[in-house]
């Protein structure tokens, strides 16, 4: 990252909220590379087809992608009101990214193996999900010949919200509302007479449980051998139980989604 660059994050709030700094960050990085953008080097930049453009357009993704972890890590110890970190070499994707996130200055610190990998199936099973909401906003920002910096930051935008990326967060949020498990068919009696607002159950896809929660689940469980069960694990596993045997909700199609499981694992 440009050294600049960590001048825009701490110009934030310490309570910000991480996608806001995303999104604002990954639409600063494209002032840091006008050879990326159309409305300065000429609209036919990346629609050339030839080698160079190619060429051009394959080291944005390469910048994008690789960026994407330290911007998430910069923006979680904005958060923590910690120091930013350079990752040593050798790490991989996730583990740079979990290495940025918690390395508190401990010399020897590597992240755990368990969590590094369910993270890497956490993002490959996300990554794998055909034209969602965020990936349709990116094409349709481009399609104006914006830069793919701009571009990505109004995927960041879509993301944001509690209808696509933000479900994890509604999760976590319906969860600490409910409290104990005890107060679950209450909640669920609520969600009936459209009082509260049932997160991570149902899809517009997939109106059985959608497939990846199997995997997630299985991966939750091995991530609990090393963390330990947070006590809100109990109240959204009895959610899961009693929802499922409702037919309420069973006839209309609402079955723990992927962003319920991811909740377990966060």
């Amino acid at each position: 990252m440009h050294i600049d660059a960590e001048e825009i994050f701490r110009s934030f709030r310490y309570d910000a909220h991480p996608m806001s700094i995303l999104t604002s960050v990954f639409a600063a990085l494209g002032s840091y590379y006008p050879e990326a953008n159309p409305s300065l080097q000429g609209q036919n930049l990346f629609t050339q087809k030839d080698l160079a453009s190619i060429q051009n357009m394959d080291k944005q993704i390469y910048r994008l992608i690789g960026k994407a972890p330290t911007l998430a890590a910069m923006a979680y110890r904005v958060r923590q009101g910690r120091h930013f970190i350079t990752p040593p070499p050798g790490l991989s994707y996730t583990g740079s990214f979990l290495y940025q996130m918690d390395c508190l200055g401990q010399q020897e610190y590597k992240p755990n193996p368990v969590l590094e990998r369910a993270l890497d199936i956490l993002f490959l099973l996300h990554a794998d999900h055909e034209l969602n909401a965020s990936t349709t906003t990116v094409l349709q920002a481009a399609s104006s010949l914006t830069d793919p910096y701009s571009a990505i930051a109004t995927g960041c935008a879509s993301l944001y919200g509690p209808l696509h990326g933000g479900a994890n967060e509604a999760v976590i949020r319906m969860l600490i509302s409910i409290g104990t498990p005890d107060k679950v068919p209450e909640f669920l009696e609520k969600v009936k007479r459209r009082e509260k607002m049932l997160s991570g159950f149902g899809h517009r896809v997939y109106k059985t449980t959608d497939p990846r929660s199997y995997i997630i689940r299985k991966t939750a469980d091995e991530v609990f051998k090393v963390t330990g069960k947070d006590p809100l694990v109990e109240t959204a596993m009895r959610l899961h139980d009693l929802a499922l045997k409702d037919e309420y909700f069973v006839k209309r199609n609402l079955y723990p989604n992927v962003d319920f499981w991811w909740v377990l694992n966060s």
